[in-house]
């Protein structure tokens, strides 16, 4: 039996289920997904690259709440990587200067750009390459900035097999993709592989429980 390590693009694959379902598959089992769509490999972790969000309180409760069930459910196979959102003030495409409201005094617009998350990626999928961490790396994304990452990989270890898990709204890879292997994310695997209601941790004995807006 083969060796497997995910490795999961978290926004790529968020951005896809809500454009695609909404939020109805939030609540994933990630490694319970990774066991799904490569049932014959053992799994050897899930690597779930994120980070916390800013400026919206109500999803930053919702994306803490649900870290905190990943650990409490699989806390030896699911290991959180978090980046980073820097603030980013808006320009207007014409003279590039900043964009204000008409309120008084005005008010210069912002918004938050995910930070570092694909070098991440690349780097951990590197590492395990030069490690032989395991015989196949399943890549939860379809981020194209990850190419060079991926040629490092196979250089490194050139029987390590690489696959792209393409998350809803991917039908196929970009054509920069043309040394891995790939399949889709299907709308029956993520429905078949949510955490349950209510997730207790073990050691400290708190419940985390589904947001109500992700049903």
């Amino acid at each position: 039996m083969s060796t497997v390590i995910a490795y999961v693009d978290g926004f790529n694959l968020y951005y896809g289920m809500r454009a695609k379902y909404g939020h109805r598959y939030y609540w994933l089992d990630l490694a319970a997904l990774v066991r799904r769509v490569r049932p014959q490999d053992s799994l050897v972790g899930v690597r779930y690259f994120t980070a916390p969000v800013r400026g919206e309180p109500a999803a930053a409760a919702n994306q803490s709440v649900y870290l905190d069930a990943l650990a409490a459910h699989s806390p030896a196979e699911v290991e959180t990587v978090l980046g980073r959102f820097a603030a980013k003030r808006l320009r207007c495409k014409t003279c590039r200067g900043p964009l204000t409201c008409a309120c008084t005094p005005p008010v210069s617009h912002r918004t938050y750009e995910e930070k570092a998350t694909d070098v991440a990626i690349g780097a951990r999928l590197v590492e395990d390459s030069a490690l032989r961490a395991s015989d196949v790396a399943l890549i939860v994304s379809a981020d194209t900035d990850l190419v060079p990452a991926i040629e490092a990989a196979q250089r490194l270890d050139p029987a390590r097999a690489i696959y792209m898990a393409l998350p809803p709204g991917h039908m196929r890879p970009s054509r920069h993709f043309s040394t891995v292997g790939y399949f889709n994310i299907n709308e029956s695997a993520l429905r078949a592989c949510q955490l349950p209601a209510l997730v207790k941790d073990a050691v400290s004995g708190a419940v985390y429980a589904r947001p109500a807006k992700w049903h």
